[in-house]
């Protein structure tokens, strides 16, 4: 099997790297490679990978024994025990080693004591793409959005346990949600503190479930929430709902919902951040003697004065045209480039306009009938 790719290297970060470096890291790349958004064949693995070094790197503890121990130290953790070099000793049953334990934690990164399991857990958090028109990206709207969440349960209000009943304290841990086993290792028989078997972790049991919930304390729930996008979202970027998201655990406060926009392109415009860029046609003559024109905006049509003399490519601004910025009152501009269009048609008098054209212009041209009629006509005419 081949060898995990260096976490620090999947989230594109330093060793030396902060808490918040890891999750904008995270944030940014699990947005690009989510399976719903980045249809890539590889996009699904390496969501996944972006996943598992998140989960390391921002646990504190598990981020300590991966610096020092690298893929190797994470086996103690994903084989369901906790860190693999955790201490255990100098809380008796230690064989008189006294606060060895305390010391041999922190050269090997072993965390102090358990967390605790009642403790109060924010719920996870989720995503929801929202595909917009391109107008609607310019503008903003309101719009009523629903998806599934796990929400707490109505019927046992979270604890699990069935109305007029309540969990009891596991006999087990007494409630710690941990229990300390011996294991044989290269440095000798150690103990370590792991998830206890008979709670899963939880300190407390359930013995008569919720018929609701099944002792879970959630349910699935179809959530509807209102939405305000904002005028000049852009593709692929996202805003926070706070509690949003998935129910807690223990009490604890819902995840939020990251909205991820989706923006269908126009079939006129052309957009890049709060710029709006505009291709339009105009003849010769316009171009030569000057004109002045109706151009589109997303703002609506406006007048454009177009110079005597203007060549193809031009472009002309039109100051605050272009879309709405984010976080401000002010708008972009919009860019206006003119192509000069050659007829591909033209009837006898327009030839002979041209033919002046070029008379009184005191050029000489060759002129190439398009047609094998018209260029049998020359030869016998000339």
């Amino acid at each position: 099997m081949a060898d995990k790719q260096d976490y620090y290297d999947v989230l594109g970060l330093q060793k030396d790297a902060s808490e918040a470096d890891i999750k904008k890291a995270y944030r940014q790349l699990s947005k690009k490679y989510h399976p719903d958004i980045n249809k890539a064949p590889d996009a699904e693995a390496k969501f996944k990978e972006v996943n598992e070094a998140y989960e390391t790197l921002s646990d504190p503890q598990k981020r300590s024994t991966y610096d020092q121990y690298g893929q190797a130290g994470m086996d103690g953790f994903n084989n369901g025990g906790g860190n693999p070099f955790g201490g255990g000793y100098g809380q008796g049953g230690g064989g008189g080693f006294g606060d060895f334990g305390d010391i041999f934690s922190q050269f090997f990164g072993g965390g102090g004591g358990a967390a605790n399991p009642s403790a109060p857990k924010q719920g996870a958090d989720l995503q929801y793409r929202m595909d917009l028109k391109f107008e609607e990206a310019i503008f903003g709207k309101e719009t009523d959005i629903s998806y599934s969440r796990d929400a707490v349960c109505a019927t046992c209000g979270g604890n699990g346990a069935k109305p007029g009943t309540s969990p009891i304290t596991c006999t087990k841990c007494h409630g710690s949600g941990v229990i300390e086993v011996e294991q044989q290792t290269p440095l000798g028989r150690m103990r370590s503190r792991v998830a206890c078997d008979r709670c899963q972790g939880k300190g407390k049991i359930v013995e008569d479930p919720c018929p609701t919930c099944h002792g879970t304390g959630k349910e699935k729930q179809t959530h509807k929430v209102k939405v305000t996008v904002p005028a000049g979202v852009e593709d692929g970027q996202q805003m926070r709902l706070e509690g949003q998201g998935e129910a807690g655990e223990n009490g604890g406060p819902y995840g939020d919902l990251y909205l991820v926009f989706r923006v269908a392109p126009s079939n006129k415009f052309e957009r890049d951040g709060a710029e709006i860029f505009l291709t339009v046609p105009i003849s010769f003559p316009q171009a030569a003697l000057g004109d002045e024109i109706k151009v589109d905006t997303v703002h609506g049509p406006v007048s454009l004065k177009i110079p005597a003399g203007t060549q193809s490519e031009t472009k002309f601004r039109l100051r605050g045209k272009g879309a709405p910025r984010l976080r401000s009152k002010t708008n972009g501009d919009q860019t206006v480039t003119v192509k000069v269009t050659t007829p591909k048609h033209l009837n006898e008098k327009q030839r002979e306009a041209l033919t002046e054209f070029v008379r009184v212009s005191g050029n000489k041209i060759d002129p190439q009938n398009s047609s094998l009629f018209g260029r049998l006509k020359e030869k016998f005419n000339g």
